[in-house]
């Protein structure tokens, strides 16, 4: 069943039930209205009754039963009754009566009472007269309410089979109203495939649901298309970085097979094959580090490190890569407890991310200072790599963690464009935060944020770090 079909049945089951809630609440208070009203009647003949039975002047016994015959409603099968009470439970019984002991009881107790029986009503009071007290029953049958009562069903049940008929038809409208949006958004999106990602919803103006979920679907498709650009971008520029070397590789392999050379040619040559495939390896090993941290973060996270420690480890391997590097290390704001220096991480990972912007810092500054400042709180670890290099074009920095992106001032320097964007990948894994600060020719602050209450600490060792 569709929803269309959902919503219509649902509206009219809904509106069934209340509607017949509605009659039966009306049934209901109407005929105890004509119940009430019709006891008032019988009470007013009742006194009347009782006037007509205690009075001893024939004129005032005449003058009673006129006003009874013709100043009052004439009821149907009218009969009445006066019982002589001789104690507090004996009385006159009248054998015509068939009515429950209890509704006498009740009359003795409360003074006045009334009971049903086939749409007849009995209406029972006590009235004393002289010290003396009678029970005066009077009996008559509701022939008007039953009339009404039967009218007001017949109201109530064709007014209701009409209203849920109805109901029906405004459910099918309700219907169509809430689904149409939605169809003409699944419409359009089956429209959408990998060849026109470009395309998007018609905007709605309406600041409802429909809206979001129109607004929602534009930025799934914006966050699509810009991985779909990205992944064809990576694609491309990593067969081409591939294919480079190895088709060196290849050319300089047959051209040496052509013919017997000299020794000293097929060193040249083999340098040139080693230096291909040395740089084959960098960037098959980068690619490889790239899709690791694709995996699970939680799994990722193996050790706890001191983040102090750790920078200082960066520094030894950039020590052996560049001996004459100018990184200074700053670790004064860094907090006396070292216990607010503990990280969850995967410690080769995290190094190498790190490792990898210093690097950019040293290379893209042409070996000047580099300034790396370490502090931490309760709330925050921040590490800031700050050079004096060439810095970066604001036109490149909305692409500087797309795989092989390298930007135009940056090609002249040795490099696959996949650095940065394997450093971010790692600290987002490690639920931390990078953001960038540059300016061109005159360098670039790199700033890593990790916040105490985002670093999740699922699945680690204990480590080994003394505080």
């Amino acid at each position: 069943m569709d929803i269309r079909k959902k919503i219509t049945f649902t509206y009219v089951a809904l509106s069934t039930f209340s509607t017949l809630l509605l009659c039966i609440i009306v049934f209901v208070l109407f005929r105890e209205n004509n119940r009430y009203h019709f006891l008032k009647r019988l009470e007013d003949r009742a006194k009347i009754v009782a006037s007509i039975h205690f009075q001893k002047d024939p004129e005032k016994i005449k003058y009673y039963k006129n006003l009874k015959k013709n100043g009052l409603e004439e009821l149907i099968e009218e009969e009445e009754f006066v019982l002589k009470i001789n104690s507090a439970n004996s009385f006159d019984y009248n054998t015509a009566l068939n009515l429950p002991n209890q509704f006498y009881t009740n009359i003795l107790t409360t003074g006045k009472d009334y009971f049903e029986v086939n749409s007849k009503y009995y209406l029972g009071q006590v009235f004393t007269e002289n010290n003396q007290k009678y029970i005066v029953i009077v009996a008559a049958r509701d022939r008007r309410g039953k009339t009404t009562t039967i009218y007001i069903v017949k109201i109530l049940f064709f007014g209701g089979i009409g209203f849920i008929l109805l109901a029906f038809f405004l459910g099918r409208f309700l219907a169509k109203r809430v689904i149409n949006p939605v169809a003409r958004i699944t419409k359009e999106v089956n429209r959408i495939s990998a060849s026109n990602l470009h395309n998007r919803l018609p905007e709605v103006k309406n600041s409802d649901e429909i809206s979001d979920l129109t607004e929602t679907f534009n930025d799934m498709l914006d966050r699509l298309e810009t991985s779909f650009e990205i992944q064809a971008n990576f694609i491309n520029n990593a067969s081409h970085e591939l294919k480079t070397p190895i088709t060196t590789i290849i050319a300089e392999s047959e051209i040496m097979l052509l013919k017997e050379r000299e020794v000293s040619e097929y060193i040249e040559s083999l340098q040139n094959i080693y230096s291909q495939a040395s740089r084959l390896g960098n960037l098959t090993e980068s690619l490889l580090k790239l899709t690791q941290t694709g995996y699970d973060g939680k799994k990722q996270v193996l050790d706890i490190a001191r983040i102090d420690e750790l920078l200082m480890d960066v520094k030894s391997d950039l020590d052996k890569i560049y001996p004459d590097n100018r990184v200074s290390m700053k670790f004064n704001f860094a907090p006396k407890d070292s216990n607010l220096l503990l990280i969850p991480c995967n410690k080769p990972l995290l190094e190498l991310a790190i490792n990898n912007i210093v690097t950019n810092g040293v290379k893209y500054s042409d070996n000047n200072e580099v300034f790396v400042t370490l502090s931490a709180n309760k709330e925050v670890i921040k590490i800031s790599i700050n050079d004096i290099g060439i810095g970066i074009p604001p036109e490149d920095i909305p692409h500087l963690y797309e795989p092989f992106f390298r930007g135009k001032i940056a090609t002249k320097y040795i490099g696959y464009g996949l650095g940065l964007p394997l450093a971010s990948k790692i600290i987002r894994m490690h639920d931390g935060e990078i953001q960038v600060q540059s300016e061109q020719n005159k360098g670039t602050i790199v700033t890593i944020i990790f916040k105490k209450s985002k670093i999740k600490n699922p699945n680690i060792k204990n480590s080994n770090v003394e505080s």
